[in-house]
């Protein structure tokens, strides 16, 4: 029989895995919470970190190609030409949000986000002292052009500087932004001063007919920022490295990081992020195909098991929204999943107050255990 990507048995995972999503919670648990894949490692990946240690390259990152690697992928995946002398390497994702949420807004200055959002971004605004201010998706998940016109006016109103932080694609919704959504969240940022900061990490995991676009490469976007990872496609959490990627009229914005922001990358987490752009493209065209049918199945077992629930399908990554609340289980519905069923996954508040009676299921993993998961929610029900 052929192996596939996501078929690793639970007794496996559970001996073998020693991150925080095997070790967080008792053996009993089914964890189905933070953004990391049970997937088997990508070949190129392995070879180049193990040739790496074998060597004894363990030193700090240099320019391993990196940034050409990046270059090079968005070329051939979504068209966009970019250019790698202008990206600049930092630790992770959420470090280079940070940092030039700190170059472009005030102390106490305003964020915007689109809840519900992913819940680090909560997280990072505040510990660089600026307050969030939220402009929630529609109800059907996508971006409310109205209403971030009306928040990014009434937040700069006074003369501040107001940044927006984009999701794209859109975690937990797995709402893939189109084209004319972007140019139209462009037209609005420039219109009211408002810098856009785009975290495109699970860009290559979108599910045809959908079509990823990358943010910078729309009209008007021009100012807006990218931070992106080989991380999240390639299950690749432990090896950090990302990479900022200015528009046009951004890079002396991104050319004033401090120079100690660009030396916490690993060097392995470069080397294998470089591998995988470059050389693990079929791995992960192959993993989207078994993330596709895993959204099927989640789908046809929330029908079958949950009814009255509902799951918003995902365009894109491998995170579900589910809307619980008709079941009666409450504003934190997951805590209930964890005590009666012993299934963990991410509570709805965490990402925002609009996530109340939802819950953020993690199906990236075999179709038994979503089959084992699904069931002991439903007998949490009642």
């Amino acid at each position: 029989m052929p192996t596939h990507l996501l078929d690793v048995p639970l007794d496996v995972l559970r001996r073998d895995r020693t991150s925080i999503k095997w070790r967080r919670y008792p053996a009993d648990v089914l964890p189905l919470w933070i953004a990391e894949m049970d997937a088997r490692p990508c070949p190129a990946v392995v070879d180049a970190v193990t040739a790496a240690m074998t060597r004894g390259d363990t030193g700090y990152a240099g320019d391993e190609g990196y940034a050409a690697a990046l270059a090079e992928l968005a070329e051939a995946e979504w068209a966009w030409t970019t250019d790698p002398g202008a990206m600049v390497r930092v630790t992770d994702v959420l470090t280079g949000v940070a940092h030039l949420l700190g170059l472009l807004t005030d102390p106490l200055g305003p964020v915007i986000v689109s809840p519900p959002v992913y819940n680090a971004f909560y997280d990072v605004i505040s510990s660089i002292g600026r307050r969030v201010v939220e402009a929630p998706l529609t109800a059907d998940g996508r971006l409310d052009l109205d209403l971030l016109d009306t928040t990014f006016g009434e937040v700069t109103a006074q003369g501040g500087r107001a940044a927006y932080l984009l999701s794209n694609p859109h975690n937990p919704t797995g709402t893939v932004h189109s084209a004319a959504e972007l140019e139209g969240l462009a037209a609005v940022a420039e219109r009211h001063g408002v810098r856009v900061l785009s975290d495109e990490i699970h860009a290559p995991l979108v599910f045809a007919p959908h079509r990823f676009t990358p943010y910078l490469t729309v009209p008007g976007s021009e100012r807006g920022i990218t931070v992106t990872s080989a991380s999240k496609a390639w299950n690749l959490a432990g090896l950090k490295a990302a990479l900022v990627v200015p528009g046009e009229d951004a890079r002396a914005d991104v050319a004033r990081l401090h120079p100690f922001v660009t030396f916490g990358a690993s060097h392995f987490g470069v080397i294998a992020q470089t591998a995988a752009y470059r050389h693990g493209r079929e791995w992960v065209h192959e993993l989207v195909g078994e993330l596709d049918a895993n959204r099927a199945l989640l789908g046809e077992l929330v029908r079958e098991h949950l009814t009255g629930a509902h799951l918003l399908v995902p365009d894109s990554t491998y995170l579900a929204w589910l809307d619980l609340r008709p079941l009666g289980l409450g504003d934190r519905p997951a805590a209930t999943l964890l005590e009666r069923g012993r299934v963990a996954v991410s509570e709805g508040t965490m990402f925002g107050a609009a996530g109340a009676g939802h819950v953020r299921i993690n199906f990236a993993t075999s179709p038994d255990v979503l089959r084992e998961a699904v069931a002991r929610i439903a007998g949490c029900i009642g």
